[in-house]
């Protein structure tokens, strides 16, 4: 029970960071020097500077039909909607209260300063709320409306949405205003999948050797990592080999190579990149969301 409590606690803990973090972006860093963001916020942008109409409550207001439509179209729509309305409900409230106690034309006068850092923020914020199990709305429940009934990839629908918004950009605030409104959704991205996935902080090693017994023994013993290995053959020569899998900590490379070249010299060892792993040896995985 005291789990649950805790791991409800801190799902809400990371989706109340995200909205602040994500209305710090947009109202600090964004708005001011005229970039527009992501989604249905850059669209509330644009509408703020033709008509001046409040950014949090445009926001609200685009994202009824929305929240509608996901609400008939998707399985369990109604918790997958409540928790999305609630979300946007209260970014749109903070966004237009958190600009009556700051300085409205933000804190730089540099652009590129402000797009960088409103997309670095911005990305936090929605990749926070990304990890607490839930989305912003807007055109994240859009994606997923025509993911799951269309079967289009989500990334596609952020792609074209994205694009109108920078396009958007350029006719309302000039086409240099839509390069810098492309760099904040670029940088946006980036700081999302880091939330997400966290840094790179493993790799992985495929080796193809002719002593695969001794090089997973070294590995074992001086290393203490696991190894995997099956029979390959290479089809230009025809020979079977053998190939070994390990996934190693990031510091452990330089380690692995001397390893393996004081076995096998003529050792074909390939080095990947990876996010995470889970198991023995590496991070606990967690149970289930609540």
């Amino acid at each position: 029970m005291l789990a649950q409590i805790h791991t409800l606690a801190l799902r809400y803990a990371l989706i109340a960071a995200g909205i602040v973090i994500g209305a710090v972006s947009l109202t600090v860093f964004l708005q001011p020097l005229d970039i527009a963001p992501a989604g249905v916020a850059g669209a509330s942008t644009l509408l703020n500077e033709l008509y001046d109409t409040p950014v949090g409550l445009v926001i609200f207001l685009l994202n009824i039909p929305i929240q509608l439509l996901g609400y008939i179209m998707l399985p369990n729509g109604s918790r997958v909607i409540l928790r999305s309305v609630i979300i946007v409900l209260v970014f749109s409230v903070v966004v237009d209260n958190l600009r009556l106690w700051l300085p409205p034309t933000g804190i730089s006068d540099e652009r590129m300063l402000n797009a960088l850092f409103g997309g670095i923020t911005g990305g936090i914020g929605v990749g926070l709320v990304y990890r607490a199990g839930a989305t912003m709305g807007g055109t994240s429940t859009l994606a997923l409306i025509l993911q799951r009934r269309l079967g289009f990839p989500m990334s596609t629908t952020f792609i074209c949405t994205d694009t109108l918004i920078i396009l958007s950009a350029g006719l309302v605030y000039g086409w240099e205003g839509a390069l810098y409104a492309a760099i904040a959704l670029f940088t946006a991205g980036l700081a999302t999948d880091y939330v997400l996935e966290g840094p790179s902080v493993i790799r992985t090693a495929m080796i193809i050797t002719d002593k695969p017994e001794d090089v997973s023994q070294r590995v074992f013993a001086n290393l203490q990592r696991g190894v995997t290995s099956w029979t390959i053959k290479g089809e230009y020569t025809g020979a079977e080999r053998t190939m070994l899998y390990i996934t190693i900590a990031r510091s452990q490379v330089r380690d692995l190579k001397d390893e393996v070249a004081q076995v096998d010299p003529n050792a074909f060892i390939v080095i990947g990149m990876g996010h995470a792993a889970y198991g023995a040896g590496f991070r606990r995985m967690k149970g289930p969301r609540m």
